[in-house]
């Protein structure tokens, strides 16, 4: 069974940086997709960003575009989620998610992603 758990939370003004970690276990996935979205009170989940394994490529809502960035070294190495210029709209509960099925094209939807993480909450403030 796949486990993801999220770090790297936290507390920080507006303006600035946090830096997410994803680290898997539990799997055998050599190519997967894995993507970060996050949700706040009241509001639907939101897709952040994702990265295919197998093309490398990477995906980035609209609204972080810019600001965030999804990396990761290798398949056996956690993904990470760089978020510069925080803004007060950013603050939520940030889950990554595994999607395992890499033959397909990398998606925005929660719905393509099987396994996720916890979350980590990220605060900003104003």
């Amino acid at each position: 069974q796949v486990q993801l758990v999220e770090s790297g939370g936290g507390l920080v003004q507006a303006g600035g940086s946090l830096r997410l970690s994803c680290t898997a276990s539990g799997g055998t996935f050599s190519v997967h997709h894995m993507g970060w979205f996050r949700q706040s009170s009241g509001k639907d989940r939101e897709f952040v960003a994702g990265i295919s394994w197998n093309t490398g490529s990477t995906r980035y809502g609209d609204s972080v575009k810019g600001r965030f960035t999804i990396s990761r070294d290798n398949a056996k190495s956690p993904v990470y989620l760089q978020m510069n210029s925080l803004k007060p709209e950013d603050a939520g509960v940030y889950y990554c998610a595994l999607d395992k099925h890499a033959w397909r094209e990398l998606s925005e939807s929660g719905d393509a992603y099987e396994y996720w993480g916890q979350g980590t909450q990220v605060t900003v403030s104003s």
